[in-house]
């Protein structure tokens, strides 16, 4: 589809060059040719005064068969040449533009071939994120409908999980619908001047009841500081990380997170004392829907991997980066710097 829409685009491109290169050539044709045959004209009057005698001021003739035959026959090859010339010039404007209109046309879809492509992409790891937990919801509802000694507690089992399975699926929306109103650069964002020692504070605050339940010792070593910001994006961007850093740093762990600043930016970095993530799944971990094997895992995380491209998607948006350096079975760290100006 692509391809024939670029050469598509080719054509029209070569099409309004080409008519403009013709209406310039017959211009100057018409301006050269012109200017030749009153040259020669000129000439040949000047040769004749002088042989003749006569006074240099006398009018030019105005029709070319005023002009010897020779004289218009060097007119004639003279304007042939001219048409050679511009017909070849023509040709090598032709050839360079279509070159350069293709290389052209490729560089204009290939942004719209990409968002199609990543478009096609997400909604097949989407639907396949969806069916998994769809599945199970289903199946067990359906062996819970076949079996007809169902017990009281096991059909409060069965509905436990279902609704394990329902928040899952809340989540996955919830990020998909985030992910989707992101995907405008952040139009509708509204940046203000916000302070990111609270942010951090408030975010540390909602990750509370996770770090108890797994006896997580978490640190903060965060400076006032103002940032021109999107508050809730900023915060939500915390959230992921740090949730991030319980689900894989075991009991007893330590979670550290520190900031430092600059004239222009910002740098936090969040550290954990959890798994790691192998050498090889790094460049992979913003993608969405990647999971990290889970075999690498003592215990299965839960989740659908959609975090990490979220949160790396608010920290594009603030014209900011992340890093990620990380050892296994010692810790991981994340590394954000953000501008303290949002342009």
């Amino acid at each position: 589809m692509f391809k024939e829409a670029r050469i598509k685009l080719t054509a029209w491109y070569l099409l309004i060059i080409m008519f403009i290169s013709m209406v310039f050539s017959c211009v100057i044709y018409r301006v050269i040719t012109f200017e030749l045959e009153r040259g020669l004209r000129r000439q040949e009057m000047r040769f004749m005064r002088q042989n003749s005698g006569l006074p240099l001021v006398l009018p030019l003739p105005q029709n070319p068969q005023a002009m010897s035959l020779e004289l218009i026959d060097e007119l004639i090859l003279a304007k042939k040449r001219v048409a050679q010339n511009l017909i070849l010039l023509n040709g090598i404007i032709l050839g360079v533009s279509a070159t350069a209109g293709y290389f052209l046309a490729g560089k204009t879809l290939k942004p719209i071939e990409e968002a199609l492509e990543e478009q096609k992409r997400f909604i097949a790891d989407a639907s396949h994120e969806l069916r998994t937990p769809l599945t199970a919801l289903k199946t067990s509802m359906e062996v819970a409908l076949r079996d007809k000694k169902l017990s009281t507690g096991e059909a409060k089992k069965v509905i436990k999980s279902n609704l394990e399975d329902i928040n899952g699926l809340q989540s996955l929306s919830s990020n998909l619908l985030n992910l989707a109103n992101l995907q405008g650069n952040g139009k509708n964002l509204v940046f203000e001047s916000v302070d990111l020692s609270e942010l951090i504070k408030n975010a540390c605050r909602k990750i509370l009841p996770l770090v108890k339940e797994k006896n997580i010792k978490i640190r903060t070593k965060a400076k006032k500081q103002e940032i021109k910001a999107n508050k809730e994006s900023l915060e939500g961007m915390l959230l992921i990380f740090l949730d991030n850093a319980v689900k894989y740093t075991p009991k007893a762990g330590r979670i550290v997170i520190t900031t430092e600043s600059d004239k222009k930016n910002i740098v936090i970095k969040i550290k954990d004392t959890g798994i790691g993530i192998p050498s090889q799944d790094i460049p992979h971990i913003f993608d969405r829907f990647y999971r990290v094997d889970q075999s690498r895992c003592k215990t299965e995380v839960p989740g659908f991997g959609l975090g990490l491209s979220l949160a790396k998607k608010i920290i594009e948006l603030h014209k900011g980066s992340v890093q990620v350096t990380s050892v296994l079975n010692k810790g991981t760290t994340f590394t954000i710097k953000l501008p303290l100006k949002h342009s």
